[in-house]
């Protein structure tokens, strides 16, 4: 009985723990009614820039970037009905002099009752990335295997991207492993007459 009431308020914290976090979990509907209304292929359509920072678990900088985003938009055939579609192909450079480049190919749908759905495809991705719109917010998920010396860990990432105005949107996205948080990426994406001034990043050294 003695060590069933130590026990007692541990398993209590635990169940506290899980409790909020599920009460935590954010709805891309409680943005329904926020402004500007997020498009991704109008937001990332022509030249973006993005500034980003890697933090672990414990909130501590790892890493320091910087992106040069092109964005092509055209329209491919899929299940015999046409959609829209947008090339991104994104150079980073990081701060230890690292060069990487990613090309995503995502396509739009759009459902009945008006939500705008996407899918998107990249090498190093596994799979399928789907995600989401509404209103001023976006959300989606994918998995992607990380180059970490000569091996590769791959990791979960949990993307949320918020439109602020015409020319800023902010990126959160959680990396996690067996569902343990690791890591939070945060970028800002520039684009429009901001992108241009500031832009394009010299992507050959930090």
């Amino acid at each position: 009985m003695t060590r069933l009431l130590y026990c007692f308020p541990f398993l209590s914290l635990i169940f506290l723990m899980t409790f909020l976090s599920a009460c935590s979990q954010q709805k891309l509907s409680y943005f329904s009614e926020s402004k500007p209304v997020f498009s991704l292929i109008e937001f990332f359509e022509g030249e973006t820039l993005a500034y980003g920072i890697f933090e672990d678990r414990f909130g501590n900088l790892k890493r320091r970037f910087k992106v040069n985003i092109s964005g092509k938009k055209s329209q491919v055939i899929r299940d015999g009905e046409s959609a829209e579609q947008i090339t991104l192909t994104e150079d980073f450079i990081y701060e230890d002099g690292e060069k990487q480049q990613r090309i995503w190919k995502i396509q739009k749908d759009v459902s009945e009752d008006g939500v705008e759905l996407y899918r998107g495809e990249a090498a190093d991705v596994i799979g399928i990335a789907e995600g989401t719109a509404n209103g001023s917010a976006f959300f989606w998920k994918y998995d992607v295997d990380l180059k970490i010396s000569e091996s590769k860990l791959r990791v979960r990432f949990t993307d949320w991207i918020y439109q602020m105005d015409d020319y800023v949107a902010v990126n959160k996205a959680t990396v996690s492993k067996f569902g343990i948080d690791i890591g939070e990426v945060t970028l800002f994406f520039v684009r429009g007459t901001p992108a241009s001034i500031i832009g394009p990043f010299d992507i050959t050294e930090w």
